[in-house]
């Protein structure tokens, strides 16, 4: 049988009740490692537990087993399958209401997830590359600090093939529609942009500009405020300026 034909026997199957020959072609389908038809188990299990928590279990009267099958147009002779075939039935609709009505919670739940994730990978991208150039060979450490440029202070690592790493602290964010730009000055040439970055709340900054850096041909490492899309050359004073002798 084809996964579509035996999706809606999952949930019996999950709770043991599942008859032939969707039994047999189900278990079939999980040995092989149908995809389709984990995932549809998964679901099922899911579903079948949560219901299975949501209420402590009771026996019906024999009076009532024969009202809910009398509904049906069923008659009962013996106890046999049917019962828990029906309670299966309106396990699966009480289901089948329920997280459909929560599917888009679920989607919203899953899509905020994908984002975090991803900015943590993003994150731990960075950190990797500024780890890589404060341990690597060859970095030059230049420290700054307060002075007629700003209050912030920080240091600048510079590695020849690994790139620049900027900290600073005491750097307010920059204001809407504005961010925070660095640029690599070669000696006696123009500033080379290196990059746009934002501050944090408290004033703490890093920014990591990867790639190879000639350390002999460069003056100084510096960070101006610019629109928030950058600029090719500086528009406004230096805030910062590390100096290599």
């Amino acid at each position: 049988m084809r996964c579509e034909e035996l999706s809606d026997h999952y949930e019996l199957y999950a709770m043991g009740a599942a008859e032939e020959p969707e039994k047999s072609e189900i278990r079939e389908h999980l040995n092989r490692g149908c995809e389709d038809c984990m995932a549809g188990m998964s679901r099922a299990r899911s579903i079948t537990s949560f219901l299975s928590g949501t209420a402590p279990l009771a026996a019906p009267s024999p009076k009532l087993r024969r009202r809910i099958l009398a509904s049906v147009g069923v008659e009962q002779r013996r106890f046999g399958w049917m019962p828990l075939l029906v309670m299966a039935t309106a396990l699966s609709l009480v289901a089948a209401v329920y997280f459909s009505g929560r599917e888009h919670e679920f989607a919203v739940m899953a899509n905020s997830l994908r984002v975090q994730l991803g900015r943590q990978n993003v994150e731990l991208t960075r950190l990797n590359e500024a780890v890589a150039i404060i341990n690597g060979v060859g970095t030059t450490t230049v420290a700054f600090g307060p002075g007629k440029n700003g209050p912030s202070n920080g240091k600048v690592y510079m590695n020849p093939s690994q790139g620049v790493l900027l900290v600073a602290s005491n750097l307010r964010p920059a204001p809407r529609g504005k961010k925070y730009e660095m640029w690599v000055i070669p000696k006696g040439g123009k500033p080379v942009p290196a990059g746009l970055f934002q501050s944090e709340t408290d004033g703490s900054a890093m920014h990591v500009q990867p790639g190879s850096l000639n350390l002999g041909a460069t003056a100084a490492v510096a960070v101006t405020l610019e629109d928030e899309a950058g600029s090719l050359e500086p528009t406004s004073p230096i805030l910062i300026v590390a100096a290599l002798e």
